[in-house]
């Protein structure tokens, strides 16, 4: 990468969220005394969002709790992840490091809420590197649309064509490449099904950051 510029994805690009994200709904359902959680009620839930996931659970193991209710309890549930026990991912913070000896300005955007990413990174040791963070939330519009990469470009002072963003799912990497930035695609096990695709588009593949230059 010889970009003057970089966006970073954070689940699944910097840190190793994604195992977290796919057992939560189990997690919240256990911690709830539901022992019988059948396969085709994960399926079911895999494509909604943490709210409708929550009318769901509601209607079918008739909780008392009202749906709103149940969508802050696992969103808190997650957002403890954030604050104890996500892991960078491998080789991370070195890279990292390379690209701020560079001088290579830095921000992430994710669709994680900025005081979770926030929380999370400075555990981890890595917010300093970082001009700010953005979040979808805070934009208002989430990676199917480039407006989080135009406004974290615009705030970097940097132009789509001077920047790279990393980014590991492949809806992601399509709107980045699209929209005229350098995209650097990273591996991860959650979209290992889409990584041809994802290679194909990408302008570089990051298969792991120990090896990445």
């Amino acid at each position: 990468m010889n970009k003057n510029y970089a966006i970073f994805d954070m689940d699944g690009t910097l840190v190793d969220s994604m195992p977290y994200w796919q057992r939560l709904a189990e997690e919240y359902l256990r911690l709830k005394n539901i022992r019988d959680i059948r396969t085709e009620v994960l399926e079911r839930i895999r494509p909604m969002t943490i709210l409708e996931a929550a009318r769901y659970f509601k209607e079918i193991y008739h909780f008392d709790s009202e749906s709103e209710d149940i969508a802050r309890e696992v969103n808190e549930l997650m957002a403890e992840h954030y604050r104890e026990d996500i892991p960078l991912k491998p080789g991370i913070k070195e890279y990292l490091a390379k690209l701020k000896e560079r001088n290579v300005k830095m921000c992430v955007a994710s669709a994680t809420a900025e005081y979770l990413m926030e929380a999370c990174l400075r555990r981890l040791g890595i917010l300093e590197e970082f001009e700010f963070l953005l979040s979808c939330e805070t934009v208002g519009a989430g990676k199917h649309s480039p407006e989080v990469y135009y406004l974290a470009a615009k705030k970097l002072g940097a132009e789509p064509q001077d920047t790279a963003i990393y980014e590991d799912a492949f809806h992601a990497v399509q709107t980045a490449k699209n929209a005229g930035f350098y995209v650097a695609a990273v591996y991860d096990e959650n979209a290992k099904e889409n990584w041809e695709e994802i290679c194909n588009l990408a302008d570089e593949k990051i298969r792991n950051w120990e090896d990445a230059e």
